[in-house]
């Protein structure tokens, strides 16, 4: 069958893929999604910037995500997924080392730099933008930190969990976002043999 110029080349159709293709386009539009937010942050990527880069039409990101805020959120999920094993790294075997497991798994993400590079992205889009902080506290509040704070089994246990989780994303913050010095360059296990007493002490001290 030719086209209607009569080379015989193949004719582009308009509108959404076949099923066959569906899958392969989402992970497309998702992975060009996520590399946008991160190289230009959420104020500045754009729902039409993302199916530019991906080589699709803007309706198709559409209906696979909905909104840009929608979109954010799938990319940070998938992005943030290592963090959000958080629940399932700790276990359930007993809690007087849950602080020193906690620091080690978080300091690993950042410590890795193939996890490091969307995190980062993500912690910057969530401080510049008031909705994608909205978005990345949703995702951390009921993925994270409710699910961990269920196992102190305590009246005050989200705020505990909290407290510790600002004690970590801070000592982030300063390592490796700002690179304050001897924090930024010191051994990350001395760190961790500092921290996780802190933590542990948020999470189940008195």
């Amino acid at each position: 069958m030719t086209d209607a110029g009569g080379t015989g080349g193949a004719v582009r159709r308009r509108g959404r893929p076949p099923r066959t293709e569906s899958g392969d386009t989402r992970d497309r539009i998702l992975a060009t999604a996520r590399e946008e937010f991160s190289e230009r942050g959420y104020e500045k990527t754009s729902v039409r910037g993302i199916a530019k880069a991906a080589g699709v039409d803007p309706a198709l990101v559409h209906h696979y995500f909905g909104t840009k805020e929608q979109v954010f959120e799938a990319a940070i999920e998938v992005a943030f997924a290592p963090a959000l094993k958080v629940p399932e790294a700790l276990g359930d075997g007993p809690l007087d080392g849950i602080g020193e497991q906690l620091t080690r798994f978080i300091m690993g993400v950042w410590e890795n730099p193939t996890t490091r590079k969307p995190v980062l992205a993500i912690v910057r889009s969530a401080v510049n933008n008031d909705t994608a902080a909205a978005v990345f506290r949703r995702l951390i509040a009921t993925q994270v930190m409710r699910r961990v704070a269920a196992r102190l089994e305590r009246p005050d246990a989200e705020l505990r969990v909290e407290l510790a989780a600002a004690q970590l994303v801070g000592c982030a913050m300063l390592r490796y976002v700002i690179k304050v010095e001897p924090l930024a360059s010191a051994d990350a296990e001395q760190i961790i043999a500092r921290m996780a007493p802190v933590v542990q002490g948020h999470l189940t001290g008195p």
